[in-house]
């Protein structure tokens, strides 16, 4: 507020009626909303607009709770909120709440009656805090990395204008197995945890090579199925390949060498995913991520981790399996 609104403001203070007042010396007694989200948030590393390191940016009040900046480059202003997810959304008091509720795994309603929202704006949230998390993959798989695919039904979830009659609720796709309404999701994970996954618009040698190029580490060695699309990365790109041929009732004969890990986590993906009854496929990453981010943090999730993961500046995390 501006010198001339706050004057503006103090002469209008003999108005205000008893009831009023008290009101008034509530608020003004209450603890500023700026130290709950100024704990929770990161620092800002470099300027949101150009990118300059943040020892450019000079303090410049505050705005909504949050210590604001001006950069002495661009000469812009900005807050820790600049440029992401949370950026421009209200009810700040209720975000860490929120965070809870995403740990919680709670659908959109429970979400809203928690909070204290409606909700479309649960569902306007959620999606909000997910989106810079989807992009929090692990970047290098190292040692004995397992690979394997799995398969979510497409879903046109929320959508008025579908390209095709829609299916009973709890249906099954019109093809078996692999068809084109089944939706690939490739998940890749080394021994020591690290997770990443991708949803693919076709099972296919050039999309899976894509991902895995920068992904796996040369010297590591390649667990999967029988698949062709493995063998087929592995002798382009020079990388040790185990195929494993899982059998019921058959013990893996090189015990080093298997996908379980990797199956395990398909297993607690779906398991989890079913409190949703259906995800529309359009916002599929975005659970893939926030799955991804429950698994990198374990028991020790906090809603400060979810807060931070939203701006896309999360806190350093180690697994180990």
């Amino acid at each position: 507020m501006d010198t001339q609104a706050f004057q503006h403001w103090l002469a209008q203070l003999n108005q205000l009626s008893a009831q009023q007042r008290s009101a008034l010396q509530r608020a003004l007694r209450r603890q500023p909303q700026r130290d709950v989200l100024e704990g929770s948030l990161p620092d800002l590393k470099t300027c949101p607009h150009c990118s300059v390191p943040a020892t450019q940016l000079a303090p410049w009040g505050w705005s909504r709770g949050l210590r604001r900046y001006r950069c002495r480059a661009c000469r812009r202003t900005c807050n820790a909120l600049t440029g992401t997810g949370l950026a421009h959304l209200r009810k700040a008091e209720c975000w860490q709440d929120y965070a809870q509720a995403l740990i919680d795994g709670l659908t959109v309603r429970q979400a809203a009656r928690r909070c204290g929202i409606s909700k479309n704006t649960a569902f306007l949230w959620r999606h909000r805090f997910l989106a810079q998390a989807a992009d929090h993959n692990d970047t290098r798989e190292t040692g004995i990395v397992e690979v394997d695919e799995t398969f979510f039904l497409e879903s046109f979830k929320g959508q008025r204008d579908i390209p095709r009659p829609p299916r009973k609720r709890g249906g099954v796709g019109k093809t078996p197995g692999t068809g084109p309404d089944q939706i690939p999701v490739l998940v890749v994970r080394d021994r020591e945890g690290h997770t990443a996954d991708f949803h693919l618009e076709k099972l296919d040698c050039a999309h899976v090579s894509a991902v895995l190029e920068s992904l796996v580490d040369r010297p590591a060695v390649l667990c999967s199925d029988g698949a062709s699309v493995y063998a087929i990365f592995a002798r382009r790109y020079g990388v040790t390949h185990k195929v494993i041929h899982a059998k019921p009732r058959q013990r893996v004969r090189e015990a080093a060498f298997h996908i379980q890990n990797v199956n395990a986590y398909h297993s607690r993906l779906k398991k989890w995913m079913v409190r949703f009854h259906g995800v529309a496929t359009k916002y599929l990453v975005n659970y893939l991520g926030w799955r991804r981010m429950l698994e990198r943090y374990r028991q020790s999730i906090q809603p400060n981790y979810c807060l931070q993961e939203a701006v896309g500046r999360p806190v350093q995390h180690i697994t180990n399996t």
